[in-house]
């Protein structure tokens, strides 16, 4: 496998690329804090050379999480448009309306359903399908805790809408669940699931199509960064695009890909994508210019 080349910063590349499409969570911020270092680097990018595009696999619309963003501290300047797994998968549930649907995942993410017209059932029993944003309390569940009811609706043959492809994420010093861990149990059970975000194309044509806005003009492939800290989410992503990925190996992934001199190992960082046979051509420890 071909090493990920490792940059000592953005700005060392920068130059190749008019649009960036940028992971949120695990790039910018924690979930409790954001990393003024990388946001900096957006906002120079921003200034100086084309245009960024967040692109979250939050379940929420973009709009609903610029919220959380702004109380992070993530300044707005950091970028120009927002497209949230939330977004594409709107999209796959009002062609299933109006269901019903038997709706996990935490009161927050209920934006997702707004001007739906989706009708909810209370369990597998009586539903048309299933809408999975993540577990109801990600502090403290796991997986297991949905095997058993997961099992029913595997029984009845209904379909999984996962609108968070995240199989975990990172909550200050915490890794916890997301909808995708419950989508994975769902089809190690035999379930059949359907999801809009990261890894799928459905979240990069609404992101390319804003960037095209964003530039007036029609986006040239080769000029589009993605980055991310999610393997099978970001950089399998952006493979399957054929778009060049700048791979944050910290993140989810802790001190893996760090060497000896404390900087990134591209051989290391090359390990973590082999296991799903991908490839980032650039690998940085954090986002920074």
């Amino acid at each position: 496998m071909t090493l990920p080349h490792a940059p000592f910063g953005l700005g060392e590349i920068a130059g190749d690329y008019d649009i960036l499409l940028c992971d949120v969570w695990g790039v910018i911020h924690n979930g409790r804090e954001s990393w003024p270092e990388a946001c900096e680097a957006l906002i120079r990018f921003n200034r100086d050379h084309g245009a960024v595009v967040l692109i979250s696999n939050s379940p929420r619309p973009a709009h609903d999480v610029v919220a959380q963003l702004d109380g992070l501290g993530v300044p707005r300047e950091a970028w120009k448009a927002f497209v949230t797994s939330g977004d594409a998968t709107r999209a796959e549930l009002a062609k299933r309306a109006p269901g019903p649907v038997w709706i996990i995942g935490p009161d927050r993410d209920w934006p997702l359903y707004d001007g739906l017209g989706l009708t909810t059932a209370e369990g597998a029993a009586d539903a048309a399908f299933i809408s999975v944003t993540g577990p109801v309390d990600d502090n403290v569940e796991t997986p297991e805790d949905y095997r058993e009811r997961l099992a029913e609706g595997v029984a009845r043959d209904l379909e999984l809408i996962c609108a968070n492809p995240d199989r975990v994420v990172q909550r200050g010093d915490k890794l916890i669940y997301c909808g995708g861990a419950l989508a994975d149990l769902y089809e190690a059970l035999g379930g059949r699931v359907t999801m809009a975000g990261k890894p799928f194309s459905p979240i990069y044509g609404l992101a390319l199509r804003e960037a095209e806005a964003l530039l007036g003009r029609p986006v040239d492939r080769s000029r589009v960064l993605c980055i991310g800290d999610g393997v099978v989410t970001d950089v399998l992503g952006a493979d399957r695009q054929a778009l060049d990925c700048l791979f944050i190996a910290q993140g989810i992934h802790g001190d893996a890909a760090r060497g000896p001199d404390g900087r990134i190992d591209p051989a290391r960082a090359a390990d973590l994508l082999k296991a799903e046979t991908t490839h980032a051509r650039y690998a940085m420890l954090d986002l920074t210019w």
